[in-house]
């Protein structure tokens, strides 16, 4: 009988929460999963390749709550500005990213920097569909380049909240976005 890969991601998702990055293990995911260790490798390669997964998954549902956000708004620049502020916010009170922020950074942050490529590229990827989808041919710069450098911004202030943005308050990082990001589009 074939596995279904978010069975396993689920349990992933949950182990991820209830006891962080460090203490998770293939074994109780594939316990909780109710499948034995060795489906769960045939599946994924290791723990690191499980846990990049179930962040990339993770991702993608977090960008379908940006989406249902901001899909109204009519232009690139409203749909940047409001994505940036529902997606600091969305950070800022994640269950799972929460968890692993306070328990196990020094484990959390080679999954967003040295091996966050799957990661950015799946939010890369999100924002250029977003992107080209009120910008049309239009575009006068590669998308693909600012896409990347938003994702890149949103793990640092992810990473290191304090600083000149209160990425706290909504306000201020829409002033932000409004200021600094929106230029970019142009």
């Amino acid at each position: 009988m074939p596995v279904d890969d978010d069975l396993i991601l689920d349990a992933a998702v949950e182990e991820l929460r209830a006891y962080g990055l460090r203490r998770t293990s293939v074994d109780n995911v594939a316990r909780r999963a109710g499948l034995s260790r060795a489906t769960v490798y045939r599946r994924f390669e290791n723990k690191n390749v499980l846990v990049q997964a179930a962040l990339v998954r993770e991702s993608a549902r977090f960008f379908g709550e940006i989406v249902a956000a901001i899909g109204p708004l009519p232009t690139a620049a409203e749909r940047l500005v409001e994505g940036f502020v529902v997606g600091l916010r969305k950070v800022r009170t994640d269950a799972l990213l929460t968890r692993l922020l306070i328990s196990d950074p020094e484990e959390l942050v080679p999954y967003l920097t040295l091996r966050g490529s799957g990661v950015i590229a799946a939010a890369s990827d999100f924002l250029v569909s977003q992107y080209e989808e009120v910008a049309g041919p239009s575009m006068s710069r590669d998308p693909r380049v600012l896409a990347e450098i938003l994702v890149r911004l949103a793990i640092s202030f992810t990473l290191t909240p304090d600083g000149v943005v209160a990425v706290d308050d909504d306000d201020a990082v829409r002033e932000f976005a409004n200021s600094y990001l929106v230029p970019l589009l142009s």
